[in-house]
């Protein structure tokens, strides 16, 4: 490891950057400097700026990918180098307004149900039930699983926050026999090799091999929609809309700071939205 990409590691723990955003930001700095062949230390502004003149034109990525080497960059330069990038007034990837891929109960169910292995339908099922991000359900301790509150404690998630979501009956039944096929004193899912969990494993199950299991399962179900596991999470948003949960609780259970982020699922439910044309309509029947 270089004495630049230790320091900026350092930077980005005293600022509280989650482990996810951590890892994001060094392979952004990386790619950087592969495609150049040297130190970003040793930059010009003209460099950083035809390297995302080749992200955005050349490579065409996602405005997601591009903010996020964006923001590593940023961060690199500021805080790290304590350098100016006037550049960072010019370069700002489009906005788009995209409304995620909800799947239906039904296709959830589908879905779920061509899931084959334990170790990943558990966790699958506890991702969908909970309202979890993949990072979220895979990494989740013996300890957080509060069975006589019926509450999980997710901790540090998305903007290193920590919050209480309600644990289903019929989960805490999977979570509780998943376990004892393991008897992990850390993990509810450990990594594992091809013979089952490793007994003294340091750490939890790859999120990649959850997400390569959800595609194989998405794929054999014949459901058509380009879901990926944060779907689910998306879904049992949705879901619990349409079933009456107030947008602020499901707010809270998500650890949305903003309720304009919880309202983008108003714009995803049917149900609320035949609801308000159906008031609409009776609103408009006793004045045209």
């Amino acid at each position: 490891m270089t004495l630049l990409r230790q320091r900026m590691i350092e930077d980005m723990q005293l600022r509280g950057l989650s482990p996810g955003t951590q890892a994001a930001y060094v392979r952004a700095v990386r790619d950087l400097a592969v495609y150049y062949g040297k130190s970003p230390d040793q930059l010009s502004d003209e460099d950083l700026r035809g390297y995302f003149v080749y992200l955005t034109q050349e490579r065409r990525l996602a405005r997601s990918t591009c903010t996020v080497a964006l923001c590593a960059i940023k961060f690199l330069y500021e805080y790290t180098l304590k350098q100016d990038w006037p550049l960072l007034a010019l370069v700002r990837p489009g906005k788009t307004k995209k409304l995620p891929v909800v799947l239906s109960t039904a296709e959830v169910q589908h879905i779920l149900g061509c899931v084959y292995q334990p170790h990943y339908r558990v966790c699958l099922n506890l991702i969908y039930a909970c309202g979890l991000r993949i990072s979220e359900g895979v990494g989740l301790q013996v300890k957080d699983v509060d069975s006589s509150r019926m509450q999980l404690l997710i901790r540090s998630g998305k903007g290193n926050k920590d919050r209480c979501v309600p644990l289903p009956e019929p989960i805490l039944v999977q979570l509780r026999q998943f376990w004892l096929t393991h008897r992990h004193a850390v993990y509810v899912f450990p990594k594992r090799h091809r013979g089952g969990a490793v007994p003294g494993a340091t750490g939890a199950m790859l999120t990649t091999s959850v997400g390569r299991a959800f595609r194989a399962a998405r794929a054999d179900s014949g459901v058509r929609k380009a879901a990926t596991v944060h779907s689910l999470r998306h879904s049992w948003a949705t879901h619990l809309l349409e079933a009456g949960v107030p947008l602020q609780l499901i707010q809270q259970w998500m650890g949305h700071s903003s309720p304009r982020t919880t309202a983008l699922y108003t714009h995803l439910s049917q149900q609320v939205e035949a609801s308000a044309l159906d008031k609409l309509s009776q609103l408009l029947s006793g004045v045209l």
